[in-house]
């Protein structure tokens, strides 16, 4: 059983997707996707596998989270330095975790 200190070691903040692109370097389909997290943390860059729900196009603009403080990771050659979160369909395929896009909520920590 986790206890709220082990909660609060996860940092995961408010941030919009500013660019995606599709991976094709990946293993399985993906995007290369840039978050802004505001003027704390600016922005950083993952890899996705969201490509079932969404399109490279419809991406910009979303209102997303993601965990900030899990490090870098090196992705078929991409550096990966946060994991955006989402949810699981019934098939597996995932939909992101995202909020109602306010701009003073840009690096807000999720609490």
């Amino acid at each position: 059983m986790a206890d709220y200190n082990d909660f609060a070691k996860i940092d995961i903040r408010a941030g919009v997707i500013t660019k995606a692109e599709v991976f094709e370097r990946a293993k399985n389909p993906a995007y290369k996707v840039w978050v802004d997290f505001g003027p704390e943390l600016g922005i950083k860059a993952s890899s996705a596998q969201i490509t079932q729900h969404y399109a490279v196009s419809e991406l910009v603009g979303k209102a997303v989270l993601g965990v900030v403080n899990i490090g870098q990771r090196n992705i078929a050659g991409f550096v990966s330095e946060f994991l955006l979160l989402g949810l699981p369909d019934a098939k597996g395929h995932i939909r992101l975790a995202t909020y109602d896009h306010d701009a003073s909520l840009l690096g807000a920590r999720l609490c």
